[in-house]
């Protein structure tokens, strides 16, 4: 299987658009989000990031549910870089029993419990029940991934280039729904988001000296061109926090 098809089978989802999974119109992350990880696979063409998360807890790693290589067995690096010789923690997939095709809640949700608790690095933080309700429209979220960035349009069609590297980008909220937010990650208003190899990975309030480190959401789907929308799945719900507390305490 060659790399952009196993990418599609790990990130194909049923919902309006095909699924997000890199950081477009981003900067390199470096040490600037040291929690954000990624899902490390060996396949025929070589090994490499399919999908991203972040650490909650010393020994709990938030993803989604479609990550799901069929393996209960997973492996994550937090290297800004990921490839072969990366530093790989082992941990057991727990996806959310609930997990479905809805567009009204999914339940896209995943976690990797480490065997061992990661003690260099502070978790991020889960929002409180609710909270995101507040949000207005264009307020401030910061995406951050690996895998492809942005389309390069040449002969034959735009083609992704994949760097296995961590980076971050601002979007602009458009929309509130009950169990996602909808941002823009449109160039032509300096917005920057989500596409193929950043499905799990955090969004997190505000940007700048403003940003946090609360995940409003995780990077579910999105646009084809990865130039449009990036829809992100809230952990604000009930039925996020009721499958997270089975792993960490919520606030």
């Amino acid at each position: 299987m060659s790399r952009s098809r196993a990418l599609f089978a790990v990130m194909f989802m049923v919902l309006v658009a095909l699924p997000a999974a890199a950081i477009t119109y981003g900067q390199p992350d470096g040490k600037k989000h040291p929690e954000v990880g990624a899902l490390v696979g060996h396949f025929s063409s070589g090994t490499y990031p399919y999908c991203s998360g972040t650490l909650i807890s010393p020994t709990v790693f938030l993803t989604a549910a479609h990550c799901d290589l069929g393996s209960a067995r997973v492996f994550v690096t937090f290297d800004a870089h990921a490839d072969a010789n990366s530093k790989l923690m082992a941990g057991t997939y727990y996806a959310d029993p609930l997990y479905n095709k809805a567009q009204s809640d999914p339940h896209d949700i995943a976690v990797v419990v480490f065997d061992s608790p990661v003690k260099s690095i502070a978790p991020a933080r889960l929002p409180a029940a609710s909270s995101l309700t507040v949000l207005r429209v264009n307020d401030k979220i910061t995406a951050v991934g690996y895998g492809g960035q942005e389309p390069v349009n040449q002969p034959g069609g735009p083609v992704i280039a994949y760097l296995d590297t961590r980076e971050w980008a601002v979007s602009s909220l458009n929309a509130i729904n009950p169990a996602w937010l909808r941002l823009s990650q449109n160039p032509a208003t300096d917005d920057g988001g989500a596409c193929y190899g950043d499905s799990g990975g955090p969004n997190f309030l505000g940007r700048g000296t403003t940003e946090t480190n609360i995940i409003a959401g995780t990077t579910i789907t999105g646009d084809a061109q990865c130039k449009a929308t990036n829809v992100i799945y809230r952990l604000d719900t009930e039925s996020a926090r009721s499958f997270l507390s089975r792993f960490v305490k919520v606030p």
